[in-house]
C-alpha cells in the first residue's frame, strides 16, 4: 500500500482535530484506525497511506494537498537561525542534523525554539529589573501570537461568520457603511460614536460612564472606520474571540490580551472587507491593492492584511506572505503561506525589497527573489507613514512587504511587463547573514555562523565578510 513519502502531516491533522473539538479516540473511530495509531501519526512517528490521507481529507472537508503542505520548512528555517547564534559556535551542529531534528521530533524542535526565544529576551532585557522582566513576557507574547496566527493559517471561520452576519444587518439598514456601523453600535450596544479631539498619541477612547466612543478627528477616514469596527469586534464577537483564545496554546501573561486585540482587528477587517465580495474583487482586479483600498474604503496595509486571511475551504486566495518592518530593520509583523522564510529573531536580508522600498516612499517596489534553496518568490513592497497625524508631527515610516511563490505571480497585476523566466530579473536573497550560504555577497553584516576569517593582509576587500574561506 503506497504511503505519502516523508511528508509530516501530524501537526496539521492534530490542529484540524482540535478545531473540531474531537478527541483522538473519536477521530480514530471515524477513520477506522486505532487511537494509538492516530497518536503516532499526529506525532509524525508513522507515515500516512494514500487511502488514509484521502479519508482524513474527506472527513475534515479539505483537499488532500492541503494536508500535505507542511510547515516543516518554516520550522527548519527558525532552527537554522537559532543555531546560527554565537552561543552555538562551538557545537558543530550541521544543517542536516537540524533538518533531522525538525523532521523526526518537531515537538522537541519547537521546545528548543521556545527556550531560545526566552534566552534571547533575557539576554536583551536584563531580567533582574522588574520592568525588564515585564518587557520579556511581552516580547515572548508577541512571538507566541505570530506562531498562533501561523498555526491557524491566519484564518478564523467563526470570526468570518460573525462579521458577515453583522455586515448583512448593517447593509440591510443603510447604504453607507460608515454611518451604518455607528448606528449599529448605538442601536445594539447603546454606544455613541463621535469624532473629537483626543490627547496626543491617543487614537480612540471609550467613556464608559457616558457610553461614548470618541475617535480622533485627525485620523484618515479608513483608520477611523477601522477603529470603530475594532471596538465593535471586542463587543459583538466577544464569545467567538474567547473561544478561539481558549483553544489556543498561548503562554501566560500578556499573550491572551494581545490575542484579543489581534482577533478584534481580524473581525474589523472582515467587517470592512466581507470575504465573498473581497475575494471576488481580488480576482477581478488581480490583487490590485490600491484599487481594492478605494473600493472597500481601506488603507494599503489593511488590504494587505486582509489578503493574507483568504483561506476559506473551496474559496481560497493566493497563498501570500506578509512582513512589516521599520527603517531600522525591526520586523513587527510576519506571516507566510507562500513558503518564504521570514526571520524570527533578526532583520531580514538587506537585498529584500521590503528594505529598498524606503528609498522610494509611496511607490510599489517589485522584486523576483531567489532564496538559497533555489525557490523563487514574487514580492512587492511599499513604505507608508504611520503614527501621529498632528500638524508638524514626526512621521513614522514602515515598509509593508507582500508576495507569493513565483508560480502564482501572474495572478497579481504587478507582474505585468516582467519576464518571470529571466534570470536577469532575479535578486538573490537570504534569510539572515548568520545562516546564508552566499559567500560572495557584498552586503553581509555578519559572517556565517560556521565560518572563520582567513584574510590576506595585503588585500583589502570591499566587504570583509564576502571574502572569507
Amino acid at each position: 500500500m503506497s504511503e505519502v513519502g516523508d511528508m509530516q502531516l501530524g501537526g496539521r491533522i492534530r490542529r484540524l482535530r482540535r478545531q473540531k473539538r474531537l478527541n483522538q479516540a473519536d477521530l480514530a473511530a471515524a477513520l477506522g484506525i486505532s487511537a494509538s495509531y492516530l497518536n503516532l501519526i499526529e506525532h509524525n512517528r508513522r507515515k500516512v497511506t494514500v487511502p488514509l490521507l484521502f479519508s482524513i481529507a474527506g472527513y475534515f472537508g479539505v483537499e488532500p494537498g492541503e494536508l500535505v503542505d507542511s510547515d516543516e520548512g518554516r520550522l527548519v528555517g527558525d532552527l537554522m537561525e537559532a543555531f546560527g547564534d554565537d552561543i552555538f559556535a562551538d557545537s558543530d551542529v550541521t544543517n542536516l542534523e537540524v533538518r533531522d531534528l525538525a523532521h523526526a521530533n518537531p515537538a522537541a524542535a519547537r521546545a528548543i525554539l521556545k527556550l531560545y526565544d526566552r534566552y534571547r529576551h533575557l539576554k536583551q532585557s536584563g531580567p533582574s529589573e522588574p520592568v525588564a522582566a515585564e518587557a520579556e513576557h511581552f516580547h515572548l507574547a508577541t512571538d507566541a501570537i505570530s506562531d498562533f496566527l501561523q498555526e491557524n493559517l491566519n484564518h478564523f471561520p467563526s470570526l468570518e461568520e460573525a462579521a458577515n452576519r453583522i455586515r448583512a444587518d448593517i447593509d440591510a439598514s443603510v447604504d453607507n457603511f460608515d454611518y451604518g456601523l455607528r448606528s449599529y453600535l448605538f442601536n445594539v450596544f447603546g454606544l455613541e460614536v463621535r469624532l473629537g479631539s483626543l490627547p496626543h498619541g491617543i487614537a480612540r477612547q471609550r467613556d464608559a460612564t457616558r457610553n461614548r466612543l470618541v475617535v480622533s478627528d485627525i485620523l484618515p477616514a479608513e483608520s477611523a472606520t477601522f477603529l470603530v469596527a475594532h471596538q465593535l469586534g471586542q463587543m459583538a464577537a466577544d464569545r467567538e474571540i474567547a473561544a478561539i483564545i481558549g483553544e489556543a496554546d498561548l503562554p501566560e501573561g500578556d499573550a491572551a490580551i494581545l490575542a484579543r486585540n489581534v482577533l478584534s482587528a481580524y473581525f474589523a477587517a472582515a467587517l470592512m472587507m466581507p470575504y465573498g465580495p473581497f475575494i471576488q474583487a481580488c480576482r477581478e482586479t488581480r490583487y490590485d491593492i490600491e484599487r481594492l483600498g478605494r473600493r472597500f474604503g481601506a488603507s494599503f496595509e489593511q488590504v494587505c492584511h486582509r489578503m493574507t486571511t483568504l483561506q476559506r475551504k473551496g474559496a481560497q486566495g493566493i497563498p501570500l506572505h506578509l512582513v512589516r518592518t521599520d527603517i531600522a530593520g525591526n520586523i513587527s509583523k510576519r506571516f507566510s503561506l507562500s513558503g518564504i522564510h521570514i526571520p524570527r529573531h533578526s532583520g531580514a536580508c538587506p537585498r529584500w525589497n521590503v528594505y529598498s522600498a524606503f528609498l522610494s516612499p509611496e511607490r510599489i517596489n517589485i522584486q523576483v527573489s531567489q532564496m538559497p534553496d533555489g525557490q523563487r518568490y514574487f514580492c512587492i513592497a511599499r513604505t507608508i507613514a504611520k503614527g501621529d497625524h498632528h500638524y508638524n508631527a514626526q512621521p513614522r515610516y514602515v515598509s509593508i512587504g507582500i508576495g507569493c511563490s513565483i508560480l502564482h505571480a501572474r495572478d497579481m497585476i504587478y507582474s505585468d511587463g516582467i519576464d518571470l523566466t529571466s534570470d536577469n530579473q532575479v535578486v538573490p536573497v537570504g534569510v539572515g547573514c548568520r545562516i546564508c550560504p552566499r559567500m560572495e555577497c557584498g552586503q553581509r553584516a555578519h559572517p556565517p555562523a560556521d565560518h572563520r576569517f582567513r584574510l590576506d593582509e595585503d588585500v583589502r576587500p570591499e566587504s570583509l565578510y564576502a571574502r572569507m574561506s
